[in-house]
């Protein structure tokens, strides 16, 4: 005997119409899950980077990418993205403040070479100095766990 399921609109109707309402159960469901969320992350490290490392891993990613598509990308910007916009920078003003802080740091560290006359390709070593400073602190930052 077949399984009766409902219709694929029956579902995403009812799905639409009921899930709004258990916003209070999400948000307490995830501020609770940050201390699983963290340590399973960190412990799917290894499972991570076989997943990455897969042979067929770009083929995957580029079907994901033309399966959801460029009309869905720009419906979900229009309909979402741009009203959470202004509330989401709003939100992470501190988080940009810490991300930024060791950032700025570093490019007050840096001691430039002179600068040259104009076209002169010494002056490109005046970016790469600042650029080369910028890697290893974001590369020390990554291995700190920051």
């Amino acid at each position: 005997m077949a399984i009766k399921v409902p219709s694929a609109a029956e579902a995403a109707k009812k799905w639409g119409e009921v899930t709004p309402g258990r916003q209070g159960y999400y948000e307490a469901g995830a501020k609770a899950a940050g201390g699983d969320w963290e340590s399973q992350t960190v412990a799917a490290a290894a499972a991570y980077k076989a997943a990455i490392s897969a042979g067929n891993i770009q083929q995957m990613f580029a079907g994901g990418v033309k399966k959801a598509g460029a009309a869905k990308y720009t419906r979900k910007i229009t309909d979402v993205g741009a009203s959470r916009f202004s509330q989401g920078v709003t939100a992470a003003v501190g988080d940009m403040q810490t991300g930024i802080e060791p950032m700025l740091a570093t490019i007050a560290s840096v001691t430039l070479p002179a600068r040259q006359p104009r076209g002169s390709a010494g002056n490109l070593q005046r970016v790469s100095v600042v650029a080369d400073a910028l890697n290893k602190k974001r590369l020390a930052l990554r291995a700190a766990g920051a």
